[in-house]
């Protein structure tokens, strides 16, 4: 059973929507929750969707009491670039588009489909609803990304996340050229208090700090900006977040205000570039780097044009 506080966020929303959002499961499952008894309000069990909430009541989501899901399974039709793996680690370059983990909405045809086709152990590593997952990158952002093939390294290797002693860096297109060349952005991200389905810059938000750099500048056909990132925390979204909130949103990000007619993209033009890391068992240092995939590469261009 998990337990959270409505936020001021979520106030005023129907419960099976908010249980969607703070569980991760569909809204038809989240109805069959509701009829199983499975969620409450301040104690007592919901029975109707669409009843609403407010702010500081406290809601309980037991998601046992729905049929077991169904595990991911191996497909060799989805493409992995692996860029390096051992009996432990699994380092593979994300092609923009695709979803890390099978999901709501997303049952299938993701990348852990397309890793348990190459490496069929990682089934029994980590969570079995997203097996040998570390870390996640957004459907949209391309790059790198790190599995873990072992359990001891799936252990050792979230330890190190969350003592930040994983470097993750990136580079993303923005509008605009920033006044600040150098900089941190320090802000606490949460649900967006108008849009509960996005993140945003808000006072009872998570820490979050992410370090910029201004690499290059352009002005054709817009004044647009490539930027270096460092995530010293790994909030979600949190890079098109903070950019956003400076007034240099992500070309090609609708979600925040980065979709324009002029300088058009299929997705938030943001590249994981840089991957680093002590190896869980042996203790080297590992450092990995992939350049920007052709469709960021080609708009970039006909910026510097």
């Amino acid at each position: 059973m998990m337990s959270e506080t409505i936020p001021s966020a979520l106030d005023d929303q129907r419960i099976d929507r908010v249980v969607a959002l703070i569980a991760d499961i569909s809204r038809g499952a989240t109805a069959s929750l509701i009829e199983l008894g499975g969620v409450t309000l301040d104690g007592a069990v919901v029975t109707a969707g669409k009843l609403k909430v407010r702010e500081g009541q406290q809601i309980g989501v037991d998601t046992t009491k729905l049929p077991p899901k169904e595990l991911p399974g191996a497909d060799a039709n989805v493409k992995v670039d692996v860029i390096f793996s051992d009996e432990d680690v699994i380092v593979v370059n994300k092609t923009p588009g695709i979803v890390v983990h099978p999901g709501a909405g997303n049952p299938k045809g993701t990348l852990v489909n397309g890793a348990l086709a190459l490496f069929p152990e990682i089934a029994n590593v980590g969570d079995p609803l997203r097996p040998g997952v570390v870390h996640r990158l957004d459907a949209g952002t391309s790059g790198l990304m790190l599995l873990a093939r072992s359990q001891r390294a799936y252990e050792a290797l979230v330890l190190a996340m969350s003592e930040r002693r994983v470097s993750r860096n990136y580079e993303a297109l923005v509008w605009g050229h920033p006044e600040v060349p150098v900089g941190v952005i320090d802000a606490p991200i949460g649900r967006d208090h108008r849009d509960p389905t996005k993140m945003s810059v808000v006072v009872d938000g998570r820490f979050a700090r992410t370090r910029y750099r201004v690499r290059q500048t352009f002005n054709e056909p817009m004044a647009t900006a490539l930027v270096d990132c460092e995530l010293e925390t790994g909030r979600t979204h949190q890079i098109r977040v903070h950019l956003a909130s400076i007034g240099h949103p992500i070309v090609g990000d609708p979600t925040y205000g980065g979709a324009r007619s002029s300088l058009s993209s299929p997705r938030p033009l943001l590249h994981a570039g840089r991957l680093g890391f002590d190896h869980p068992i042996s203790g080297e240092t590992m450092n990995f780097v992939v350049e920007a995939p052709d469709d960021m590469a080609s708009i970039i261009s006909r910026c510097e044009q």
